[in-house]
């Protein structure tokens, strides 16, 4: 819907600037790999140290009263050359004949008097405006510029024939310094000006329009005049003046820069231009002086379509409004623009008015404008920005009698929302909304034109977009820039969204599932917001992957994380945490099967080592060392009984009571057997540790016997941990029969350990060769001990 406002909007700028621009674009062709500035330097000459490949060469501002041949020509490569705001008072054109791709030449604002001529064919921009010319510089060689465009020239006085070397060119803009012009009173002159498209004059600033010259020209589209000064006596001279120059049936466009006049005078003005063929009149930096009073205006067929006047300065201080406003408001024309002036109210038509487009900008209207009015039937665009507006409500009621409204900007000024609890009343015609730099909240979703297609909110003071808003089933475009959203709104209120402006907003954690609401989603701007980097984003730094780079404007530069502080200025699209470390239920689904592994594992080396036999063992142990403490101190002291505590297997009781126990009491070596030293009423754990204890050694009959015998490892086990308790070395191994590894159960590892660490000795099976066997166990008891009898005793 825009685009189709877009002819008439544009329609309303100076053409003339086209022409400006196509005509002096020249200077900015070339880029600026090789220009030099030397402005405002202070400089006297032109320096003699300027690279040779200079191609722009900016000179202005400064103290220059002279040039040379020798300045110029060893830049042979310059195109671009300024020299305006200098004191040079002659130009010899000939000090450019080394520069022949020179094509910009920029020497007004000088002290200029003489031109000397020499052939010069590149120029297409040479300005000797506001000069001290006494006649217009004119050289016969400008006949040959045939790609010029620009041509500014000073003058004191006029010839009709001054131009005619240039007749036959062409030019898009003739710049006219006229403001030293001086003739006698009652005399005329003229000038011709064959074909020009654009005109510009410029007066003396401060003296009264006395200017009395016919100035013909033909094909002439823009007119520009600049400081004029009026009143009722000269406003007849300036109409005469005008008379020539609007004569042509091409003039377009007319624009008056700097004028000061009388309310009558300005509406004769218009009054003159409104039958001419005049269609785009602008009026910038307007003084209104003396009074304001009630004049008769016709308003006759016209081919003017927009009128456009900014800033005006009012320095009449009482005046009836209504004959200031009602000249404007009954323009039979379609576009008006009046901005930055002090205008308080603007009348509605009486009849129904051409308007289409109104732009009132920088003024200031208040709530009440346009009220009830009925006769803008026509207007298809309002701009009120910068005003006094105040209340949204009345601005909606201002549009009820404006069916053609499209457009309406109402930016840049105190709005506020939900002020009045019945329903907003809008024209349903509007699509393109702009309700920018106001003071709106969320409450303003609740107040919008239904089939707006554009909306923008941006600078307000909305923090989120309220679930139950109108459905603005047809909007496509929404800025809410700059306000102190927290999310992302969705797309269920705006079904057709598809441009989303959201950036500088308070958004932290945006909805990951907004590309699917939004699935109409062509451009979306939300960069430069506080992103917090935790598991909340990352399915939305997701859903972005899967979105078109042209989508997401500003990715990846402008979207940083700003919490926590580890991650602050991270780009999202380096931001990355785990699965794991965010899915709650798969995080807790993945401690659960590890400890779930954990238990089994653990559970089957418990089953595999025997560890509750081993957890028996320790708690049995624990247990009789925490009775021990309870003995008095004195008691204490560690008493040996015996020698040896002797642990086998019952199946190898024969042997050690046949061969074992006879030999070591023959040695007077006293021995501790379970059968007749266990202490009844003890526990059997409790008396194998009180045995081993009271022995000096424990010595272990090792058989396969031993081996399936689970006694015999509960006194292998107490008697091993002794050793380490105690720190002493008291385990004699005798290996009756040879065990093979294999047979050891893995629950006897100490067993295992044990065979593997330290020396045994194997009862011998020829008898030749236990004399060896004898002889070691005698050495193993080879220190005088000193025994304690269970009466208290002494032996050695």
């Amino acid at each position: 819907m825009t685009k189709d406002k877009e002819p008439i909007v544009k329609s309303f700028h100076f053409v003339c600037l086209m022409i400006i621009i196509v005509g002096t674009r020249i200077h900015f062709s070339d880029g600026n790999e090789f220009a030099v500035d030397k402005s405002k330097r202070g400089l006297i000459h032109v320096p003699k140290d300027l690279p040779l490949k200079t191609k722009v060469l900016d000179m202005s501002q400064n103290y220059i009263a002279e040039l040379q041949v020798s300045d110029m020509s060893f830049l042979s490569e310059l195109k671009v050359l300024r020299l305006s705001h200098n004191r040079i008072q002659l130009l010899d054109l000939s000090v450019f004949k080394f520069n022949q791709d020179l094509e910009y030449l920029d020497l007004s604002h000088n002290q200029l008097q003489k031109i000397s001529c020499h052939p010069i064919v590149s120029f297409r921009h040479l300005d000797l405006s506001f000069n001290d010319f006494k006649a217009l510089p004119i050289c016969k060689e400008f006949g040959n510029l045939s790609q010029l465009n620009f041509l500014g020239l000073s003058a004191m006085k006029l010839q009709k024939l001054d131009l005619l070397p240039i007749a036959h060119l062409h030019l898009s803009y003739i710049l006219l310094d006229l403001r030293n012009y001086y003739i006698k009173e009652n005399e005329t002159e003229s000038l011709q000006i064959l074909n020009a498209k654009t005109l510009h004059l410029v007066f003396h600033p401060t003296s009264l329009f006395a200017i009395q010259v016919n100035i013909s020209v033909n094909t002439l589209g823009c007119l520009q005049l600049t400081n004029i000064k009026l009143n009722d006596d000269n406003c007849q001279v300036f109409i005469k003046f005008l008379s020539e120059l609007t004569r042509g049936p091409t003039l377009l466009n007319f624009t008056l820069n700097h004028i000061e006049t009388t309310w009558k005078c300005l509406v004769r003005v218009f009054q003159f231009l409104w039958p001419k063929p005049v269609e785009y009149l602008n009026i910038y930096n307007l003084t209104i002086i003396e009074s304001i009073h009630e004049e008769e205006f016709t308003y006759s067929k016209t081919t003017l379509k927009a009128l456009k006047i900014e800033h005006i300065t009012n320095k009449v201080f009482l005046f009836s409004q209504t004959a200031l406003y009602t000249v404007f408001s009954e323009m039979n024309i379609m576009m008006l623009t009046i901005s930055d002036t002090p205008f308080i109210h603007m009348l509605c038509p009486h009849a129904p008015s051409t308007f289409k487009f109104l732009n009132f900008t920088q003024n200031v209207f208040t709530d009440s404008i346009f009220e009830k009015c009925s006769t803008l039937v026509k207007l298809e665009t309002l701009i009120l920005q910068k005003n006094g507006l105040k209340d949204l409500f009345k601005v909606g009621l201002m549009t009820k009698d404006m069916p053609s409204l499209e457009i309406l900007d109402v930016s840049w000024n105190s709005l506020e929302s939900g002020r009045h609890k019945e329903n907003c009343t809008w024209v349903e015609s509007i699509v393109v909304l702009n309700l920018s730099s106001n003071m709106l909240t969320d409450s303003v979703f609740r107040c919008l034109p239904p089939r707006i297609k554009v909306l923008d909110l941006h600078s307000n003071k909305i923090k989120s977009v309220p679930k139950q808003v109108i459905k603005l089933k047809a909007l496509q475009e929404l800025n809410v820039a700059f306000n102190s959203l927290t999310d992302l709104p969705g797309c269920g209120s705006f079904s057709s969204l598809s441009v989303l402006i959201i950036d500088h907003n308070s958004v932290s954690h945006p909805s990951a599932d907004f590309f699917q609401s939004c699935q109409k989603m062509r451009s979306i701007k939300a960069g430069d917001n506080p992103f917090q980097c935790t598991c909340e984003l990352r399915q939305f730094v997701k859903s972005i992957d899967q979105v078109s780079s042209e989508v997401l404007e500003g990715w990846p530069d402008s979207y940083k994380c700003d919490y926590p502080e580890s991650y602050r200025g991270t780009p999202l699209k380096d931001f990355h945490m785990s699965e794991l470390s965010c899915n709650i239920t798969l995080l807790i689904i993945t401690i659960g099967a590890t400890m779930l592994v954990l238990a089994v594992t653990v559970t089957s080396l418990c089953i595999y080592l025997d560890l509750p036999w081993y957890l028996r063992m320790v708690c049995q142990w624990t247990q009789t060392r925490r009775r021990a403490r309870n003995i008095p101190l004195e008691e204490l002291q560690r008493n040996l009984q015996f020698h040896a505590f002797i642990s086998y297997s019952e199946h190898d009781s024969a042997w050690v009571k046949t061969e074992l126990v006879p030999y070591l009491e023959k040695e007077d070596i006293q021995i501790c057997l379970h059968e007749r030293n266990f202490v009844p009423g003890k526990s059997i754990v409790e008396n194998i540790i009180n045995c081993i204890e009271k022995s000096y050694k424990s010595i272990f009959v090792l058989s396969p016997n031993f081996v399936q015998s689970e006694w015999c490892h509960y006194e292998l086990y107490f008697a091993h941990h002794n050793l380490f308790h105690e720190g002493s070395n008291n385990l004699i191994l005798i290996l009756l029969e040879p065990i093979p590894q294999n047979s050891i159960p893995n629950k006897y590892h100490k067993l295992k350990a044990l065979m593997m660490q330290r020396t045994y000795l194997q009862w011998p099976k020829e008898k030749s060769k236990r004399g060896l066997f004898w002889a070691n166990i005698r050495a193993a008891f080879n220190m005088k001990l000193t025994l304690v009898t269970e009466n208290n005793d002494v032996k050695s």
